[in-house]
């Protein structure tokens, strides 16, 4: 007989108690494991015996902390972070990416959508709500700035193209081709964006309005 599977966990950062509880209730009741909730990360982290999978948090919190410094003292505890917040303010919305948060939600959002994104993040699936993609395209900050080189090299290898016939397309190396493809990884890592695969590489595009239908 097989073990049933592990629920996933949670936490909740949120400075109004309504919040805090409405989320941990709908959250228990969509079958997530609720281990704990606070009015701020440093009282978060003080009661937590163990790593939430995913933390819920809010941006503004009356403590005065700032997005950078909760979601990387998070991030360094070993736990993903989702923003829950009514995103009023771009420049909290990067800071908090920036860092290291998979996504925003806004709370205008009806809570659905949270307790999915909370599933696709402690899944390490790449969360791209509409409200996390304008963050992105508002701030160049996130922008990878891809070399036209780079562009044409990893445009035609995210579509489903192997190195090899990525070079024997625009007349290179394989070696080369696989430089290019290197160079705009560390690019996107650089700026808090990752990618560890083509298909990751192929969303970064997507986000980046780069990737239609002509691929050169």
């Amino acid at each position: 007989m097989s073990a049933s599977p592990q629920p996933i966990t949670i936490a909740i950062v949120d400075d109004h108690d309504s919040v805090r509880l409405g989320v941990k209730a709908g959250a228990q009741e969509a079958g997530y494991l609720v281990l704990d909730h606070a009015d701020s990360v440093e009282s978060l982290l003080a009661k937590l015996q163990e790593p939430p999978m995913v933390v819920v948090l809010d941006l503004s919190l009356a403590d005065g902390s700032t997005p950078s410094s909760n979601v990387k003292a998070l991030v360094d505890y070993g736990t993903k972070v989702l923003i829950y917040s009514i995103a009023d303010n771009k420049d909290k919305v990067n800071e908090a990416l920036r860092e290291g948060a998979e996504g925003l939600v806004a709370k205008g959002q009806d809570m659905s959508y949270l307790f999915e994104a909370i599933r696709l993040s402690a899944n390490g699936i790449t969360i791209n709500t509409t409200e996390t993609v304008a963050a992105i395209d508002n701030d160049v900050s996130f922008r990878a700035n891809l070399s036209e080189r780079e562009l044409q090299v990893v445009k035609l290898y995210a579509s489903g193209m192997t190195l090899k016939s990525v070079a024997y397309e625009l007349s290179l190396s394989k070696y080369t081709v696989k430089e290019h493809i290197d160079r705009a990884r560390d690019k996107y890592s650089k700026v808090g964006r990752p990618v560890t695969g083509k298909s990751e590489l192929l969303i970064r595009l997507i986000e980046d309005g780069l990737f239609g239908e002509d691929l050169i």
